[in-house]
This record gives structure tokens, C-alpha cells and sequence, in this order.
């Protein structure tokens, strides 16, 4: 039985709260994958995301959107690494990916919720969440002015449609990319974007404390109709959860098998038979169903850790209520 702890990915093994340490696990795995390969500007990459979620990255506030942080960011480059390596081991020859394009993958990862950190000269928002209709399109903005400053400009025209693999602002399965190789790609960051979320050992505690308020923030909570009527999706933290087991099997799922192509099975040959990722994901919808079949949310008893976005929100409450009124 695997212990692990809040911080902890899916293996136990991996601070992914801790941007070197995932940073150096996806390196040693690339080295050894991609023999020669200039890995440099991955490396690059992982610590320029730091600074920018961090308020370290010149023009640009710390990232203070409470449930996309930066311990998810990592974690998602880490399981789309770790699937890379898996497909990598059941293929060969000129089916390979070969290192500059799986580094391109995880780089579009680094910065995949980029779009939800505000520039210093926004002064219309005040929380990086109200962006969250527009923040796949942001993110693939920033990599268009980012990726020339680490010598890879010449990918943009890619990385401006693999974005959108991670997020609902184009249709994903209409969203084609002429190397097929890159389209897998695709598919495999928005599987990770999924499933590193879902099987975070505090998943149901984040979406009732956190994604719920970012919902609000971003106004994907409600509906407006064609008579300016508004109407709510989820009136409360736990009418989301309510609703999460049926996204879960109607749209996660879908989207997993269907859209993505059920990539998310190489990382079974990663860890040698056994997806820690999916195995996670049913264990919180499966608790969930529990919690709500007894009808009590006291069972949901994990503390996520503290992250910029909460403890910069301690005492502003008044933002969210003035985005539910």
C-alpha cells in the first residue's frame, strides 16, 4: 500500500509542491529517454513557470487563483511525463516521439493555466479566476511571447492549438494538428490535465473549498439565457460535488476515451501494469458516491495545503460575494 501525504503524487514518491523536484524527476527521464537531446530549455521552462506563479516574472502578479496552482501544474507535467515515458517504451524507430517534441508537450503543461495570472497593468480584474472563459486563450498567448526567449519560436504555430487540449474555449474534438505525432501529444496534456487533478489526494476537498469559488469568480457557475434570465449550474459547494460523479461518467470519461483516445493507459506500462492515476480517480469518485449516499460532507475531513491564491484571499471575502450577488 502506497503512504502519501497531501504534497505527494500519485506514487508517493514525488513532492509535486516542489518545482525542482519534479523539475529533476522529468529530466532524469528524459535524459535517459532522449540520449543527446538539449534539454536546456525544459529546464528553463520549469523555472520560469516558478517565477511566474510566484510573482517572480516581470510584469506579471503571483498566480492567486486557489484550485489551479501551481502544485497542480506540476503535477500534471509530471503524469503527462510519465505517459510520454510509457508510450516511448512501447515504441520504437520513427514512431518515436523523439525529445524536442515531448519537451514541447510538457513545456505547453508548464504554462498550460498560465492565462489566469494577471499582468501588473490589469486593473479591470482582481482575482486571476474571473479570467476563467478566456484563460486557455491567455496561456497560449504567453507561450507566443515566451518560447522565442528559451530558442523554440519556431513551434508557436503548434503550441497555440496543443493548448487548447487542456481547456473547453475550442472544440477539441474537431482540433486537429497536421504532425500526428504532436496530435497524441495533445492528447495525452489534456488527459494528464484531467486526471493528475482527479486523483489529487484532496481532489473533493478542493473542488467544495476551492473550485467552487473560482466557478463563482469566473461566472461558469450559472447560465444566461436568451431573455437575459440567469440561471445557476451549481448554487453551492455541494451541489458541485453533487453534480462531479456525473461529470465524471458523462463528460471526464468521455473526454478520456473518446476525444483523447484512451492515452492515458501508457501510463500502466510506466508503472509496470498498475495506472496509480486512474486507480486514484475512482477511489474519490467512489468516496464521493459514499459521502453522498450517507449525505454528510463532514466525511470530507483532508486540509489542503495552503497555496498563494488562499492565503492571499484570507480576509477578501467580499470578492466572491460580490460575484454571487
Amino acid at each position: 500500500m502506497i503512504y502519501r501525504e497531501k504534497q505527494h503524487d500519485v506514487s508517493g514518491t514525488i513532492d509535486v509542491t516542489d518545482h525542482a523536484a519534479v523539475r529533476d524527476e522529468v529530466l532524469s527521464l528524459f535524459t535517459d529517454l532522449y540520449i543527446g537531446q538539449d534539454l536546456s530549455p525544459l529546464s528553463q521552462a520549469y523555472d520560469d513557470m516558478h517565477r511566474l506563479f510566484t510573482g517572480h516574472y516581470p510584469g506579471f502578479y503571483f498566480c492567486d487563483t486557489i484550485y489551479h496552482d501551481l502544485q497542480h501544474t506540476l503535477d500534471m507535467s509530471l503524469a503527462l511525463a510519465r505517459m510520454i515515458v510509457g508510450y516511448e517504451m512501447d515504441t520504437s524507430g520513427s514512431a518515436s516521439f523523439g525529445g524536442k517534441r515531448a519537451m514541447i508537450a510538457i513545456i505547453c503543461a508548464l504554462f498550460h493555466d498560465s492565462g489566469y495570472v494577471r499582468a501588473r497593468k490589469d486593473s479591470l480584474h482582481s482575482n486571476g479566476a474571473e479570467y476563467t472563459k478566456t484563460h486557455v486563450t491567455r496561456s497560449a498567448q504567453f507561450l507566443s511571447n515566451y518560447l522565442p526567449s528559451i530558442g523554440l519560436g519556431d513551434v508557436i504555430f503548434i503550441t497555440n492549438k496543443m493548448v487548447h487540449f487542456t481547456g473547453y474555449e475550442l472544440s477539441v474534438d474537431r482540433l486537429q494538428l497536421q504532425d500526428r505525432k504532436y496530435q497524441t501529444l495533445g492528447y495525452m496534456l489534456g488527459t494528464a490535465d484531467l486526471i493528475a487533478q482527479m486523483a489529487d489526494r484532496c481532489y473533493l476537498e478542493k473542488c467544495r473549498d476551492r473550485l467552487y469559488s473560482e466557478f463563482v469568480l469566473g461566472e461558469v457557475d450559472r447560465m444566461t439565457g436568451d431573455d437575459g434570465s440567469i440561471q445557476l449550474i451549481y448554487d453551492s459547494p455541494e451541489d458541485l460535488l453533487r453534480k462531479t460523479p456525473e461529470f465524471y461518467r458523462r463528460n471526464a470519461l468521455s473526454r478520456l476515451d473518446t476525444i483523447f483516445n484512451s492515452v492515458y493507459h501508457y501510463a500502466e506500462k510506466y508503472f509496470s501494469g498498475k495506472n496509480l492515476y486512474m486507480l486514484e480517480v475512482e477511489k474519490n469518485v467512489n468516496y464521493l458516491q459514499h459521502v453522498l449516499d450517507k449525505d454528510d460532507f463532514t466525511l470530507l475531513r483532508r486540509k489542503p495545503l495552503a497555496n498563494m491564491g488562499t492565503i492571499a484571499l484570507q480576509g477578501q471575502s467580499q470578492l466572491l460575494h460580490a460575484h454571487k450577488s
